[in-house]
């Protein structure tokens, strides 16, 4: 079971990082025929927002499974050590629950879209499918929140990259 949760990582990972390319290549392209030729690529800026959806939502699951989401410690240090473990399971259930209901409410906004035709601004590109992925993308975050609510985040052990103070 724990191959194929890999498999899947590295799978959005490849994603995510295909988005970026894309965003990085069509700006790149959009800013030097803006200078350069006096021509910006026409709808760059759809495709922009486009491609900055599919990135944030392709990395949320990417960060959820790591445990790298921000957190606040306000209630830590009044919870023993002995609870600490039960509270970070009972944090984790919470945030399934609250990604899971994002997603069903990406979906209901997706079937709507999908009923009134909504599509961009410049490119008229159907905004339907971007609203489904986002809603895919919020339920495997709540199954990975869960499953390291029962597992522990899923770090790589072999990454051994460590921060280093300036």
């Amino acid at each position: 079971m724990l191959s194929i949760a890999w498999k899947i990582r590295r799978g959005v990972e490849t994603l995510m990082a295909l988005f970026l390319l894309a965003m990085v290549a069509l700006t790149f392209a959009d800013v030097v025929g803006r200078r350069l030729i006096g021509k910006p690529i026409y709808g760059s800026n759809d495709m922009t927002e486009h491609l900055m959806a599919l990135v944030v939502f392709a990395g949320l699951p990417l960060v959820t499974v790591a445990g790298a989401h921000l957190t606040i410690d306000l209630f830590d240090k009044l919870i023993g050590k002995p609870w600490m473990a039960w509270w970070r399971v009972a944090v984790s259930g919470l945030v399934t629950v609250v990604l899971g209901v994002i997603g069903w409410l990406f979906v209901k906004h997706g079937l709507n879209a999908s009923r009134i035709s909504e599509v961009s601004q410049a490119l008229r590109v159907p905004r339907a499918p971007l609203y489904y992925f986002m809603a895919f993308s919020c339920v495997l975050s709540a199954l990975a929140s869960l499953a390291i609510a029962l597992t522990g985040p899923m770090v790589d052990p072999q990454d051994t990259h460590e921060e280093e103070a300036l």
